[in-house]
């Protein structure tokens, strides 16, 4: 027989809260090989993220994976450590908190797929809140089964160990919001109308393997729909935009073209002025501020750029909370 976990002590009656659980990736607790390693393991682990059979992956995980890439990462995050820590946890915290606000007549939290606070812990407490009723939002706008999927299977994964199920609704993506779209249009024309404006703006999106897409995974389909709402909204066309994809891992086949492919061969084109943002990153984190804003500046230089604007990711800009709040009031309909 199944062992399923303990019920809350408060009376029935009053287990009838709802509650929103934000999700995100998740990040190691600090920028050392020492915690990176159990990030980097947990996440690498995950059949979502690496769909290779287990014998052949964790040999090569567990051999040179792990002992060479957390020393390596570790310095990726150092560089773009925060006072208060980790920028995606610092991020995502922030708009838990900023949501709440909007929201009092519900709890908000926040959880990640890997790392602290985890979902399980999370729901747990829920649970014990008297939550019986819960709209999941992974804050990944375009679905993969490598990000939302492996979210969602957190929560459903703890879902099995719950005797009274809570009720759960969940938003599996949300790449062509109005609201989303609306928050990044006047985010970047905002940055623009500071710093000014280059000649090519860059929308990098993070890469999936080929295979995912060839086996069905939406991911590329929605990235392009999002640029190509976000361009129609900035007014700016095709000639001035272009889609790439980062973070690509190992030596399979990834979707493109990639990003820093294109950090190469753009200035041999003549682009010598890029803007770059990253739509697919709600909150900035190591892939954006590390990846894009340092290494990528220094590639494009050296490639012959000349000027190099990063347009930070949305973070608490306060349209996207607008646009996040309104997206969540939609969801729960029916339950306050």
């Amino acid at each position: 027989m199944p062992s399923f976990l303990p019920e809350p002590a408060l009376p029935y009656g009053q287990q009838n809260k709802t509650a929103v659980l934000l999700m995100n990736l998740g990040t190691p607790a600090a920028p050392t090989a020492a915690a990176v390693k159990p990030y980097l393991r947990d996440f690498l682990s995950d059949k979502r993220v690496v769909e290779l059979p287990k014998p052949l992956w964790q040999p090569i995980l567990h051999g040179v994976v792990l002992t060479l890439r957390p020393k390596k990462s570790a310095h990726g995050y150092e560089k773009v450590w925060l006072p208060e820590g980790s920028p995606l946890a610092v991020y995502t915290e922030k708009q838990a908190e900023l949501l709440a606000q909007r929201l009092p007549d519900v709890i908000v939290r926040h959880a990640m797929s890997y790392g602290n606070p985890g979902v399980p812990q999370v729901l747990r407490e829920l649970r014990a809140q008297g939550v019986m009723q819960v709209l999941v939002v992974p804050l990944y706008p375009q679905y993969a089964a490598s990000s939302t999927g492996a979210a969602l299977d957190k929560v459903f994964g703890e879902l099995l160990q719950q005797r009274n199920q809570m009720s759960v609704r969940t938003v599996s993506r949300f790449y062509n919001d109005e609201g989303y779209i609306t928050a990044m249009k006047q985010h970047i024309e905002a940055y623009w109308a500071q710093h000014g404006r280059g000649g090519k703006l860059m929308l990098s999106f993070h890469g999936i393997p080929q295979k995912n897409s060839d086996d069905g995974d939406p991911y590329p389909h929605e990235c392009h729909e999002t640029a190509r709402l976000l361009a129609k909204a900035l007014s700016i066309g095709e000639n001035d935009y272009v889609v790439s994809f980062q973070s690509q891992f190992g030596k399979a086949k990834w979707i493109g073209p990639g990003t820093q492919e294109l950090f190469d061969r753009l200035p041999k084109q003549g682009v010598l002025d890029l803007d770059v943002f990253c739509p697919g990153f709600v909150s900035d984190c190591l892939e954006t501020m590390e990846e894009i804003a340092i290494a990528g500046r220094e590639q494009f230089h050296e490639a012959g750029g000349r000027q190099y604007r990063y347009i930070p990711c949305l973070n608490t800009d306060a349209a996207w909370i607008d646009a996040l709040t309104a997206l969540v009031e939609r969801n729960l309909r029916g339950w306050r």
